[in-house]
């Protein structure tokens, strides 16, 4: 049973989906403080270095909302000194900005107190907006949940400036997609327009090069790209046009493109469906986790399957040159677990990070196993099962571990520590 201090630390860090540039983004939510009498500070800088761990190996953008912090919950200057200190450069290296939503004038005498510690080139990340709709220009703010107190405090603001503020442009209805659509249409709509194919191009074309050229890139799907590089290869790949990646000299841009295709998807490669049946996972005995990992794959259309194996087994195949790319299993779940499954309304919890990577992490690790009998699923077509076989490579001297030995149940990057806390929300 959670605590009240964990369910209180959770209500105030939430984990979104990606911002515009293909960036992680992390909100924490002042109004959702607790009087500072009831919060143990010690505890939540180890929650807040515990989320930020699993993020910290790539770009990722934080939104603060400041709306809420008063003279009741507010914490001490000396503590917040104490954790500035404790983020040292490898959690501000990969911070891409810091947006600072209705600030007030004690925000600007703590930047009068901190500037002394804080470099130029941090500095520069941090954004401040004065209004909500400032920050819909830089963020997919459909997909961010801010809380209503927040909304409200806009809304009030909005009304004693007598609506001077410009309100957000109303978003226009849906055109029909392309013939040669490739982003934001679902798996059916692209074997329709691609022969049948079950393996959409822009995925096959992403794997394909990869694999021929990125394996041993180090910090592999951990990178961004130029958004502007980004739109226009969908741009390229909407209009039916070739793409040669050769031409952008970075192979970090096939693998945003292949995490941006996945998160353009309407409905998650999982399926909303199996959202809860995941979640579940972590209350499965270890040595009983791959079979209901293969269990819940069953569930799965025949066309979210084929192309679900189809990535997991090149996803087997970058782990397993993690000696080089340091992707591992656990690493590449951090990265593809959110791309993956998501939930029907609103964005996944802090708290449903744990199952939601664990699971991912057990695709990729027991592939072989997970996905072996690829004969139970009936009617796939040859071209599928020859794809899976190709991005399923066989052992290659690696002894796997046993099925009955569990992956680790945090999926946190390389030298990320789990506290007790972290160890009690993922029981």
């Amino acid at each position: 049973m959670r605590s009240k201090p964990l369910k209180q630390m959770q209500m105030l860090l939430r984990h979104e989906r990606e911002d515009r540039f293909g960036r992680r983004v992390i909100t924490f939510s002042c109004c959702r403080m607790p009087p500072s009498h009831e919060l143990n500070h010690r505890r939540l800088l180890e929650y807040l270095k515990h989320t930020l761990d699993q993020y910290v190996e790539s770009d990722y953008t934080i939104v603060y909302f400041h709306y809420g912090l008063n003279s009741r919950n507010k914490p001490s200057l000396g503590w917040l000194q104490s954790t500035y200190k404790e983020f040292d450069r490898r959690y501000k290296k990969n911070l891409k900005a810091l947006y600072v939503v209705h600030p007030t004038n004690f925000i600007k005498v703590l930047w009068t107190i901190f500037k002394p510690l804080i470099s130029h080139k941090f500095g520069r990340k941090v954004i401040y907006f004065n209004y909500l709709s400032e920050l819909r220009e830089h963020l997919k703010y459909g997909q961010l949940i801010v809380p209503p107190e927040v909304l409200r405090y806009d809304e009030k603001l909005r009304n004693l400036h007598g609506g001077q503020v410009p309100a957000p442009a109303k978003t226009p209805p849906p055109r029909p997609p392309l013939p040669t659509q490739q982003f934001g249409v679902s798996l059916q709509y692209l074997k329709d327009k691609n022969q049948g194919e079950l393996i959409p191009p822009v995925l096959r074309f992403t794997v394909t090069y990869l694999r021929e050229k990125g394996l041993r890139t180090e910090g592999l799907f951990r990178r961004s790209a130029s958004v502007h590089t980004i739109r226009e290869i969908q741009r390229l790949y909407d209009q039916g046009k070739p793409v040669n990646f050769d031409d952008y000299g970075d192979v970090h841009i096939p693998a945003v493109i292949l995490k941006t295709f996945l998160r353009e998807l309407p409905q998650p490669l999982l399926t909303f469906t199996a959202y809860e049946q995941i979640l579940g996972i972590t209350s499965v005995e270890s040595s009983l986790r791959v079979t209901r990992c293969h269990q819940i794959l069953q569930s799965l259309p025949e066309h979210n399957y084929a192309v679900l194996r189809y990535l997991m087994g090149f996803l087997h195949e970058v782990s397993r040159e993690s000696i080089f790319n340091k992707m591992n299993s656990s690493n590449l779940a951090c990265v593809f677990g959110l791309n993956l499954i998501w939930p029907s309304q609103g964005a996944s919890s802090l708290s449903a990070l744990v199952p939601m990577n664990l699971f991912t992490e057990l695709l990729i690790e027991y592939y072989e196993m997970v996905f072996s009998t690829q004969e139970a699923r009936g009617g796939l077509g040859a071209g599928a099962v020859e794809a899976g076989e190709r991005s399923g490579p066989v052992s290659r001297g690696r002894t796997p571990r046993r099925p009955g030995l569990a992956p680790r149940a945090s999926a946190a990057p390389d030298g990320a520590r789990e506290t007790p806390l972290v160890l009690e929300a993922s029981r």
